[in-house]
C-alpha cells in the first residue's frame, strides 16, 4: 500500500511549512522570532527585556521626549508605554520631568546609570547581531536594512 503524498502529515514531511517559505512575510516573522529571541537573551544580563531596551535607547537619544512622542516612536499604545517607564524609572534609569507650559505632560530623560546601561546593552547586543548576519556582505547588509525600511516605511518606489 502506497502512501499518498497529498495526504502526508507534518511529521512526516521533511519541512512541514515548505509552501510558506515563498512568502516573505512569514520569512520575516521567523526571523524576526529568532533575532527578537536572541536579543532578548543578550540584553537580560543588562537587566532589560526588549521593549525596555528600546525605550531607553529612545529616551537617550532624545531628551526630554514626552510620553506620548515615546509611545508613538515605539508603536506602541499609550497605556502599554506607562509600565515600560514605571520600570525604567523604578530601575533608576530614567527621570520624569513635568514640561514647562503643559502640566499634564511630562519629560523623560535618561540618568547617567541609564546611558551607561544603554551603551553597554547596545554594545552587547551590536555583537550578537554580527555573527547573527555573519553570512552576509557588508553590502548585503545595507541592502538588506534599506529594502526593511522602505517596506516599514511603506516608501516601495
Amino acid at each position: 500500500m502506497t502512501a499518498d503524498p497529498a495526504r502526508a502529515t507534518a511529521s512526516e514531511s521533511p519541512d512541514p511549512d515548505a509552501r510558506l517559505h515563498g512568502l516573505i512575510g512569514y520569512t520575516v516573522k521567523r526571523v524576526s522570532a529568532a533575532m527578537m529571541a536572541d536579543a532578548a537573551r543578550v540584553l537580560d544580563p543588562h537587566g532589560l527585556r526588549v521593549t525596555t531596551f528600546s525605550a531607553l535607547a529612545v529616551i537617550c537619544d532624545a531628551p526630554d521626549i514626552t510620553q506620548s512622542a515615546l509611545a508613538q516612536a515605539l508603536a506602541m499604545e499609550r497605556s502599554n508605554i506607562v509600565v515600560i517607564i514605571d520600570k525604567l524609572e523604578e530601575a533608576g534609569l530614567i527621570a520624569r520631568h513635568r514640561m514647562d507650559g503643559d502640566r499634564r505632560a511630562y519629560a523623560l530623560r535618561a540618568t547617567l546609570k541609564g546611558l551607561r546601561r544603554r551603551d553597554a546593552a547596545l554594545a552587547a547586543l551590536m555583537v550578537n547581531e554580527e555573527g547573527q548576519l555573519a553570512a552576509l556582505t557588508a553590502t548585503e547588509r545595507v541592502q538588506l536594512s534599506a529594502l526593511l525600511r522602505r517596506i516599514r516605511t511603506g516608501d516601495l518606489t
